[in-house]
């Protein structure tokens, strides 16, 4: 099987890879054709999964399919955007009918709880590895960003942190994964849900936002930096799911909760008078802080006392 034979059988036949909505020609041609709307802007982000760095290597390649695309779209949801489509460059090092048609499957159902289209991409052979580039549409002006935080504002997370980084423990066999605890932790790692509805919900209501990634107070301080401001997070109130608590005990579920990186839930700062709206419409806003005047995030216990954080999150080159 060839490369265009490839592309053809496992991914251009797939529900995602149809047109309509803002796609206007996908896989087929030289480019994809994507209609934004008078008064919107084109969102685009690309991430690259790497086998052993970011995912196990053996894993579930339907589980695979499904954390590639959510972990991309995830920085949609962080801008506040609509999704529109997205690319896949997959290399492989070999054709496996197979893993390929578990992936494929895997894509194909996030991509349609996340009501995205595949618009192209590319397969290579060599080491495995996954990119994804997303593209969404944001109005004009409206676009979530990591500079606006002020100081009063609420520092908010979109629910509890810390169960994917609690689930990698089973993930790299270290321990069992036969209780519903560890069932709970594994759905978080591997199925993350972009919380695209709230981040189109935040806009012109946050003052900044983004997904969180490489851990609450390392992607917190991307806004610090950016918004030249202090973030500060009092420990007390992060919110943490009993499934967590249960499985890594309290010291080790607040570590994932704070550093452990791969929630992709949103963090955002809003003023004080938007919460009451925001929770009566059900939105899932936990306030864990506040941004001050000053620089850095400052992580706090209930009588404001500064607290050490130990490891601040992940980072692609030195973890």
């Amino acid at each position: 099987m060839d490369e265009f034979e490839l592309i053809r059988h496992y991914f251009a036949a797939a529900a995602c890879a149809r047109v309509g909505g803002d796609v206007a020609l996908g896989i087929g041609d030289d480019c994809a054709l994507l209609g934004v709307p008078v008064g919107e802007q084109l969102a685009v982000s690309t991430d690259t999964l790497v086998a052993g760095v970011h995912f196990s290597d053996p894993c579930d390649p339907y589980l695979l399919g499904q954390r590639a695309l959510a972990v991309s779209t995830s920085d949609l949801a962080g801008m506040g955007a609509t999704p529109i489509g997205f690319t896949l460059a997959l290399t492989i090092p070999s054709v496996d009918p197979d893993w390929l048609s578990a992936f494929a499957r895997g894509l194909d159902t996030m991509a349609a709880g996340c009501d995205m289209r595949l618009i192209g991409g590319d397969t290579t052979r060599g080491p495995l590895s996954v990119t994804l580039t997303v593209f969404g549409r944001v109005p004009v002006g409206q676009a979530l960003l990591r500079s606006g935080a002020q100081p009063g504002d609420l520092l908010c997370v979109g629910g509890s942190l810390g169960d994917a980084a609690g689930a990698l423990p089973i993930v790299l066999g270290e321990r069992e994964a036969d209780t519903a605890e560890a069932a709970a932790l594994l759905r978080r790692y591997w199925s993350p849900q972009p919380q695209l509805a709230l981040g189109q919900a935040l806009r012109g209501k946050a003052t900044a936002a983004l997904d969180i990634s490489d851990g609450l107070l390392a992607d917190c301080a991307h806004i610090a930096d950016a918004s030249s401001a202090s973030l500060v997070v009092e420990q007390a109130r992060v919110p943490l799911s009993d499934a967590l608590l249960r499985f890594a005990g309290a010291e080790q579920a607040l570590q994932c909760g704070l550093s452990g990186g791969d929630d992709y839930l949103l963090v955002f700062t809003l003023p004080a008078d938007i919460l009451p709206t925001m929770q009566a419409e059900g939105w899932p806003v936990h306030v864990i802080g506040h941004v001050a005047a000053g620089d850095g995030v400052r992580l706090v216990d209930a009588e404001g006392n500064s607290l050490s954080a130990g490891h601040r999150g992940y980072n692609h080159f030195t973890s």
